[in-house]
């Protein structure tokens, strides 16, 4: 049994996981200016969510309804996606974690900002990591770089998905140092090149990871997928 992990855009990303379809941050279009898959043509089971920010949650509503997925997010944002009509969550909070069919979350924390699209709390941003097919993949969400990654990495991970854009989260720097604590077999990028102030040289991100570190860089086009 393996993984497959397609990239959407920015921070979205589709994990299929024997079957089930587990989405991250869904931004589609025509909300996110680089994807090319619409929130309508995506099939989801469970909704992983790291935090509130529209870059991460505009279409997670609209999805979870006309899919029926369960959104897994910290108990601030179920309790938001309840108030929006959707009442199939499950809450965690950070160091938490739960078993669901497709395997074990536990949420991480993250360096970041939260608030939700109408002004509301967003509390605590996080991260996962998701335990399945004999796999561990961490999803750092939207964070900063923090010395407690090398925690993290002691879970002996497979793959990150990890922030490079810079200005709003850890940039290209960062992120290498990131990878020294978290120690994955396999790095692939995100939120990057969505916007101008996001703006990075992916190829000379991943020819610095091949050389400093020892992940090995996986750069996907949009919606190009890899399976671990």
């Amino acid at each position: 049994m393996s993984i497959s992990i397609t990239w959407h855009g920015h921070a979205t990303f589709t994990l299929d996981i024997d079957g089930s379809k587990v989405i991250v941050d869904p931004f589609f279009a025509s909300n996110n200016p680089v994807a090319k898959t619409s929130a309508t043509d995506v099939p989801a089971n469970f909704i992983l969510q790291t935090h509130g920010h529209a870059d991460h949650i505009a279409d997670t509503v609209g999805l979870a309804q006309r899919t029926g997925s369960l959104v897994i997010g910290n108990f601030e944002i179920c309790n938001w996606i309840a108030g929006q009509g959707h009442e199939n969550s499950h809450a965690l909070n950070t160091g938490g974690g739960y078993s669901f069919p497709f395997g074990r979350v536990k949420m991480t924390p993250a360096l970041h900002s939260s608030g939700l699209p109408d002004g509301s709390y967003g509390g605590d941003p996080g991260g996962f990591v998701v335990t399945a097919a004999g796999k561990k993949i961490y999803i750092a969400g939207d964070t900063a770089l923090f010395s407690d990654m090398a925690l993290i990495g002691r879970m002996g991970l497979d793959v990150a998905l990890l922030p490079i854009g810079d200005n709003f989260t850890m940039g290209p720097d960062d992120s290498l140092l990131a990878l020294d604590y978290l120690k994955p077999k396999v790095v692939i990028p995100c939120h990057y090149n969505t916007w101008p102030p996001i703006a990075v040289d992916v190829a000379a991100w991943a020819e610095r990871v091949s050389v400093e570190t020892e992940a090995r860089p996986v750069v996907l086009a949009v919606d190009e997928t890899y399976t671990v």
